[in-house]
């Protein structure tokens, strides 16, 4: 079983960014691999800090693991944590010190390349495609590597040759006290190769635009602002960088008889005078279709019945909601003189007179 996020940097739900950054780079500081060679217990506890920092430091991915816990990231991939976040250990020390290597670790961007950019995708489903699921699909506008030159940007006649500011390396190394500083070489910018000759498709760019269909499976259960990660379906990764990830957030259009309640949904069934009075049974619509629901004598406006599990399935697959149905009684507003008749009557038999107010009167009053 994983560790609470928030127990794994010592840190309580409340904190904020500054608060969750600090708790990650004292942690960061401590098991760092390069200052605890050979220790597994030391690089388990780094990487366990950074994918609880990868998601508390992410405005959607905490919520999401306030609400549900680790399952609530469940459907993102590999629990919705970037299986590169421990290398984030650079990035953070430089948040507060200003430089990015240290210990001779981090992420080296020079010789593993850049990452692609991230996307998001904003998907409208209807209300009952979200209480059961559904397979869409959708198109990505996205920057691809080039064919030609396979995102080098050079024109593959040509080549590249060796910086010779780096040496090929990518990155250039200062002596700073106990630490040695890695920087990215300004002449290259961390590909240690300069270009010869501009590719003629990408013209140097090492990037072409295009549009990608993707199929999209939308878990039942899903709720307002769902977000669903597809890894590696960004934008291309820059010199050999991994791809970027695509996030798809969820929008559910109203619907015109049910109202959501986290699991449960509420819907409003207006019921005659008689009925109310006599009791009987009425036709009330669901997610699965037409079910009767037994009304008791006496039922007043605001009475709620529940149908068990007819509600939104739990995203966890646990169970599902409950359907609440709540009643009203309508009065009538015009009466055939038949009606008006029998309704005088039952007055006559109530012992109501005209000192004491008329029966109509009466029953405006109580459904005021």
């Amino acid at each position: 079983m994983k560790r609470d996020y928030y127990e794994v940097l010592g840190v309580n739900r409340e904190a904020d960014l500054q608060d969750i950054k600090r708790a990650y780079r004292k942690l960061a500081v401590r098991f760092h691999p390069d200052k605890n060679k050979g220790d597994k217990k030391a690089e388990e506890a780094f990487k366990e800090a950074a994918e609880a920092y990868s998601v508390l430091s992410d405005n959607e991915k905490r919520a999401r693991y306030d609400r549900f816990g680790h399952a609530g990231l469940g459907q993102t991939g590999s629990g919705g944590i970037d299986p590169d976040a421990f290398a984030d250990f650079g990035d953070i020390l430089g948040d507060f010190f200003g430089f990015g290597d240290i210990f001779g670790g981090g992420r080296r961007r020079g010789g593993r390349g850049q990452k692609g950019a991230d996307l998001r995708y904003n998907l409208p489903i209807s209300f009952e495609e979200a209480a059961f699921g559904t397979k869409t699909k959708i198109k990505i506008p996205r920057q691809t590597n080039c064919p030609t030159c396979e995102g080098s940007g050079a024109d593959p006649r040509y080549g590249t040759s060796t910086c010779p500011t780096c040496q090929g390396k990518g990155q250039m190394a200062y002596q700073q006290g106990f630490f040695t500083i890695s920087r990215t070489c300004s002449q290259c910018r961390g590909s240690g190769q300069i270009i010869k000759q501009h590719c003629p498709e990408c013209h140097g760019t090492g990037r072409l635009q295009e549009e990608k269909t993707l199929e999209i499976r939308i878990p039942a259960g899903v709720d307002q602002g769902t977000t669903l990660r597809m890894a590696g379906q960004g934008e291309a990764g820059v010199g050999n960088g991994p791809d970027g990830d695509l996030y798809v957030v969820v929008s559910i259009d109203e619907h015109p008889f049910f109202k959501r309640l986290d699991d449960n949904i509420l819907c409003n069934v207006p019921i005659t005078f008689h009925q109310a009075a006599l009791g009987g049974e009425v036709k009330v619509k669901t997610l699965d279709g037409e079910e009767r629901i037994r009304i008791p004598e006496g039922t007043q406006t605001g009475s709620v019945f529940r149908l068990r599990e007819r509600g939104i399935p739990s995203i966890n697959g646990r169970g599902r909601g409950d359907q609440l149905v709540e009643v009203t009684v309508v009065t009538p507003t015009r009466l055939t003189s038949d009606q008006r008749r029998i309704l005088e009557e039952l007055a006559d038999v109530s012992g109501e007179t005209k000192h004491e107010g008329t029966f109509f009167e009466k029953v405006k009053e109580f459904f005021s």
